[in-house]
Formats: structure tokens, sequence, C-alpha cells
């Protein structure tokens, strides 16, 4: 069966997101060098590095980027902006050497799209063994909590203005509860996709680096350094490897 994920991250991504843009991504990087600062030259990994929004800041202050992601189109976009090399494959299968990195990031939101939560685990095992000892791996995440909170189910936005074709967002719980659904309609292409994203609340996601052999740092709900509270959108974790 082909997951929603193999589909989904291709040039419909970036009309129905343009606004992620470098001036938010700049703002994440910046939490982390304050976080998990690296020397000039280290080698770094963006696991889901997307379109290379963070990995052409990550270079800009200094590391040696590798990007990793399954989207040949985010591949072919990140490089235009990343002088490092770009590998294509599955977080669940990392082909890197054990010890590789001083530092790696997965950033908004790009992970949690398994329906096993063994594939999650089994993600923390493979990021645990590409870091040296003593290297950082920063998860930037959901605030479920914040999530569950806020959506209204069945909400419903319709974008028909600019250049771009109508688009219908929906957006929902799963039946179970554990996932965050959103449906996408692109309505002149007659077309549709899906995304879906495991609820995981910040106790869970430490436990879940915990449980892989890593210790949990520092903790930030939002790219400004903001505690991780009640009001907290964002669920940032920072983890060394012993």
């Amino acid at each position: 069966m082909t997951e929603w994920f193999e589909q989904w991250f291709g040039e419909e991504y970036h009309v129905l997101y343009p606004h992620r843009d470098e001036e938010e991504a700049r703002r994440a990087v910046a939490l982390v060098q304050q976080a998990a600062p690296w020397p000039e030259g280290a080698l770094v990994l963006d696991l889901a590095c997307g379109a290379g929004r963070h990995a052409a800041e990550l270079e800009r202050l200094g590391a040696r980027v590798v990007g990793f992601d399954l989207s040949p189109s985010m591949l072919r976009r990140a490089r235009v902006g990343v002088r490092g090399p770009l590998v294509r494959g599955d977080m669940r299968a990392l082909p890197f050497q054990p010890g590789s990195f001083a530092l790696a990031v997965n950033l908004f939101t790009s992970f949690g799209y398994f329906r096993d939560d063994k594939e999650h685990r089994l993600v923390g095992r493979q990021v645990v063994d590409s870091l040296r000892p003593g290297g950082r791996f920063v998860l930037d995440y959901l605030n479920a909590d914040h999530v569950r909170r806020t959506l209204r189910k069945g909400t419903e936005e319709v974008d028909g203005g600019g250049a771009s074709p109508e688009v219908r967002v929906r957006r929902r719980f799963s039946e179970e509860g554990k996932y965050v659904v959103k449906e996408i309609e692109l309505g002149a292409e007659n077309r549709s996709f899906q995304e879906r994203v495991r609820l995981f609340n910040p106790a869970e996601l430490r436990g879940l680096l915990e449980n892989e052999g890593l210790r949990v740092d520092a903790e930030f709900g939002d790219y400004d350094g903001g505690p991780l509270d009640d009001r907290a959108t964002r669920t940032i974790l920072v983890a060394t490897r012993p």
C-alpha cells in the first residue's frame, strides 16, 4: 500500500504552502544554533530536508550539511540553494555510517507519518546510530496538546485567489484520535491528497527519544525560545547522545 507521504510532497505542496519561507527557516535555525551550537565545518544531517530552506541556513552559519528526503521534487528544489550532498531515501533506513554527524535536525513536523509506532521508534534508533557520541538531535514538532484544544472538527478553508487553483482543506482527527488528518482538494486539477500526522504529545516525544538512548537537555514551545507550556504552539526538543 502506498503511504500518503509518498504521493504528497510534490509541486502541489509548494502551491499550498508558499508561506513556509526563508525568514521562518532563519528563526528555526537561529534557535538550533543557540540550543545546540556546532563547531565550524561540523557535519550536520537535515533529516526530511524538504526544499532545503533550513539546510541552506545551516550552511550559511558554517555547517557542512547533508540533506535527506524521500521526495525527488523536494530534492530538486533543494539543489538550487544547498551546496552539500542531497540524499534520497526513507528515514527508517538511513544509509550513513554510524557516528557520522555532530548534529541532526528534523524540523517543521517532518515526523510522525507512520501508522505503527514501531516505525517511529525505528527512526529514533536510526538517528541515534548516525550521531557521534556527544552529538545532538533537535526535533521540532507540532504541539499535540495545542492542536487538540484548537482544532474544530470539519474545519474547512477555501483558497481560490491568485494564480493557484481553488484549494479546499478539511482538518479532522482520525477515528481513534491518534492522528490529525488534513484532506486537501485541488479543484481545478480534480486531485486530492491527505496529510496524516501522529499526535505525539510532549511527554510521548520525550519518552520516544529517551527510550532510544538520548538525553533530553532542553525544550522550547516556539522558534523564539519560549517555554513549552500550555500556550506553546510547537514542541522543540534538544537531545544528546551520551
